[in-house]
């Protein structure tokens, strides 16, 4: 039953890639030598729907996400997705979605996901997201290391504080081409900060307006101290859930993203931590030129440890 139903979802998989035909259903359960009774009834019983309901759903997350990232027309869409007609693909897609695909595409909540008991989704450009063998659970340690990032963070802002304006706003001469540069001490707190604030804005699917680059940026330390102590504490909270649900290796769609892009929750984190990393090292070495050391190097290995 298991090699009927994986080579069932391998043909679906390959057919959504546009490059060739998906074989009918006849001809997947000659494939496995079954009636095409027995084959419905088994694909029926390991995916929770019926072969067809399983590949119209799929086309139409397909139709969902590309009404999102494409700048095509609504009929080519929905005869990509198998429909013969405008009229019938805005029925099904309305039906499954609430709402008419021209609405889809300016709506503010927009998870192109729909339920499946089989936890088989479309994984954009053209492929399937099967679920997980088992539930990935990040190490203590990886949680350990965003509760220091925010810890610093925090710490950092202070620091600034002890600063007055020029200090705070002169040049760092060591900078980072295409990641950081023209860049000061309060730059880099100020983006130590709506980092946070934007993957929260997208792991919730609310828009968000990312803000003036380099020494242009004039946030006082107060706004930042209130803005960290909110998104800090929410980015935490939603690290330790990821983690206690076992969901680091689930998708979400970034519709911060132009076009919006799919990531898993683990790599979100990742690459927070990893940018973040610089931004902080940077600005360690800018304080202690600033004759602010009471921080050390901002090493988290007595953090994490403790």
């Amino acid at each position: 039953m298991k090699d009927v139903y994986a080579e069932f979802v391998s043909a679906v998989a390959e057919s959504l890639g546009g490059s060739e035909q998906a074989p009918t259903g006849d001809a997947l359960a000659r494939r496995a030598y079954l009636s095409r009774f027995h084959f419905d009834r088994v694909i029926s019983a390991a995916a929770g729907e019926s072969p067809a309901a399983f590949r119209r759903r799929l086309l139409l997350e397909r139709a969902a996400y590309r009404l999102l990232a494409e700048d095509v027309g609504v009929l080519e869409i929905a005869v990509d997705a198998g429909y013969g007609s405008h009229e019938a693909f805005t029925r099904a897609f309305a039906r499954a979605y609430g709402m008419a695909p021209r609405a889809w595409r300016c709506a503010s909540s927009r998870v192109f996901f729909l339920a499946a008991p089989s936890g088989v989704h479309f994984q954009p450009p053209a492929g399937l997201r099967l679920p997980a063998r088992r539930k990935v659970r990040g190490m203590d340690v990886l949680v350990r290391m965003v509760e220091h990032h925010v810890w610093l963070t925090g710490e950092l802002i202070e620091r600034g504080a002890r600063l007055d304006a020029e200090a705070l706003d002169r040049p760092i001469e060591v900078s980072v081409e295409g990641i950081d540069d023209d860049t000061s001490i309060r730059y880099l707190l100020d983006r130590l900060v709506w980092q946070e604030e934007m993957w929260l804005a997208s792991v919730e699917d609310r828009p968000f307006q990312v803000p003036e680059c380099g020494r242009s940026v004039t946030t006082p330390i107060p706004e930042l101290r209130s803005r960290h102590a909110d998104a800090g504490s929410r980015f935490v909270a939603l690290v330790n859930r990821l983690n206690d649900e076992g969901r680091f290796d689930e998708s979400f769609v970034d519709t911060t993203c132009e076009p919006p892009r799919v990531f898993t929750y683990g790599g979100m984190v990742a690459h927070v931590l990893t940018f973040a990393a610089h931004r902080r090292c940077v600005l360690v070495g800018a304080f202690h030129s600033a004759g602010i050391t009471d921080l050390g190097f901002g090493d988290p290995m007595e953090f994490v440890a403790g």
